[in-house]
């Protein structure tokens, strides 16, 4: 009915921040403070966010085709089928309270272990170098 909306405020939350607390200009002062360390892990930061927005927007507008094709979002008000009658109403938001904050956190869970893996994959390869190295 509606769970694609959770997945899509998280995005929107994670866009926000990104653009507040890590965005261009903030890597760009410490740039320009002479602070290079500061500057790449803001952009390092921004990559990472940049990949959990492109997860959550992507899973919530393949949901949202999903709602249309199916009959359940038309483009009539109220736009949302469920929100005809008050006893639709109290499953749509059952529905988004379980479903949807399953898929985000699901999707974030899936973002975390991304970068986990990652991580310990650029520390084996660092590790690898160094010994080669030595030799």
């Amino acid at each position: 009915m509606a769970c694609f909306s959770v997945p899509l405020a998280e995005a929107l939350i994670v866009t926000a921040v990104k653009a507040g607390a890590f965005g261009r200009k903030s890597a760009e002062k410490a740039l320009a403070d002479g602070n290079a360390e500061r500057g790449e892990r803001i952009r390092a930061v921004r990559e990472r966010l940049g990949l959990l927005e492109k997860l959550l927007y992507g899973g919530s507008s393949l949901l949202l085709i999903e709602h249309i094709y199916h009959g359940e979002i038309t483009f009539v008000p109220p736009f949302i089928t469920a929100m005809t009658s008050p006893q639709e109403i109290s499953a749509m938001l059952r529905e988004m309270a379980t479903v949807g904050t399953g898929m985000a956190v699901l999707t974030t869970a899936v973002w975390g272990i991304m970068l986990a893996v990652s991580a310990l994959l650029r520390k084996r390869a660092e590790r690898k170098a160094g010994l080669s190295a030595a030799l």
